[in-house]
């Protein structure tokens, strides 16, 4: 009898081993399905008055914005610095309501194609893209901020990031819009 409860723990074993690892990595996701709450960061701060050394000056938020922001775990606020209009995105809680800038663009009729990323002034990479529809032709970058200090230049790297507890909320979410010329346009 010994022998064969032997031969069966063996088999077994590696099964084991499976489901273990699989309980492991659910284990953030199971937290947050059976109705444990994330870390919901800090009550929110109120929006930043600067972005990359230039004062922000407050815009009203389009009406579709406004609907989205009835659901969204968080706040968005839209602002212009003298040059670029950017839309600040402060987020509480990990959430798939955090959409990837071209999302958007390409939700409202944007064409739209990958760019290099860039540096921001301080550094850190941002994800960018431009957008078109018609005539109207414009650059868009994005990159998420953690309290901690961690940068992401896209959004599926940082809810990842989010939802396995590697990085705390809050977050602050940038979109920075430039206008630019068509293709096959010049700019004077």
């Amino acid at each position: 009898m010994r022998i064969g409860w032997r031969k069966r723990a063996a088999r077994l074993a590696p099964v084991a081993l499976v489901v273990a690892t699989l309980l492991a990595a659910l284990a953030p996701v199971l937290r947050l399905t059976l109705g444990q709450t994330p870390d919901q960061g800090s009550a929110f701060p109120g929006w930043p008055t600067h972005f990359e050394g230039r004062l922000l000056q407050p815009l009203p938020l389009t009406p579709r914005e406004a609907l989205f922001v009835a659901a969204f775990p968080g706040r968005v606020g839209r602002f212009r610095d003298g040059q670029r209009e950017i839309i600040v995105r402060w987020v509480a809680a990990p959430t798939r309501l955090l959409h990837p800038a071209a999302d958007c663009f390409r939700g409202v009729g944007y064409a739209i194609a990958p760019l290099p990323a860039r540096r921001t002034a301080d550094g850190h990479v941002m994800s960018c893209f431009r957008a078109t529809r018609g005539n109207e032709a414009m650059t868009a970058c994005e990159i998420i901020r953690g309290a901690d200090g961690s940068h992401w230049p896209d959004v599926s790297a940082w809810y990842w990031s989010a939802l396995l507890g590697t990085s705390h909320a809050p977050w602050w979410s940038y979109v920075v819009a430039e206008i630019s010329a068509p293709p096959g346009t010049h700019r004077n």
